[in-house]
């Protein structure tokens, strides 16, 4: 009886060593496997938020029509345009969210006041206001780049420690216009 008693204690000791790291092994293939979806799901967004922004209609498409079809496409993750038309700046979205930038290809990481066309066509002109670029519509078949930039949080406590609570993906996709 005292054989089999400690073989049990010593299988009990052996799977409490191992499992923390087979734990952290399991965490950080659903933290790869969530980082690999929201990369596609976002670069398939920007391609399709790009698509809308460059579309000819009838009606002419604007911020809200790109913010529109974007949001649609990241599956509930929380999209917002606090500055579409820029600057693109190095600041940190919110927990698992994301921001939308509609610009001009390459677009500068300050404040512009006469930028190149940086808008759908159904946008109006206006001037620099605070920390946004001034909005100037695509038109004659101008290049327009749609970028977003996404905020992913991982659930793995050493590997979020390690990435400071954050992984930022962004993904941008450039279509000429159609009008």
């Amino acid at each position: 009886m005292r054989r089999r008693d400690g073989q049990q204690s010593q299988a009990l000791i052996e799977f409490a060593l191992v499992s923390p790291v087979l734990l952290l092994l399991l965490f950080g293939v659903v933290d790869i496997g969530r980082a690999i979806f929201y990369y596609d799901t976002i670069n398939h967004a920007a391609r399709e938020g790009a698509r809308t922004a460059v579309r000819a209609s009838n009606q002419l498409p604007t911020n809200a029509d790109v913010l529109t079809t974007v949001s649609t496409q990241m599956l509930g993750a929380p999209i917002t345009a606090p500055c579409p038309q820029g600057p693109v700046t190095g600041a940190t979205p919110a927990q698992n969210s994301g921001w939308l930038y509609i610009t001009e290809p390459s677009p500068p990481a300050s404040v512009e006041g006469s930028p190149l066309p940086n808008a759908p066509g159904g946008e109006y002109s206006s001037s620099a206001s605070g920390s946004c670029s001034a909005v100037n519509p695509a038109s004659g078949n101008a290049q327009l780049q749609v970028t977003i930039r996404f905020n992913l949080v991982l659930i793995t406590p050493i590997v979020a420690q390690a990435t400071a609570n954050h992984v930022i993906i962004t993904a941008a996709a450039i279509f000429r216009t159609e009008y």
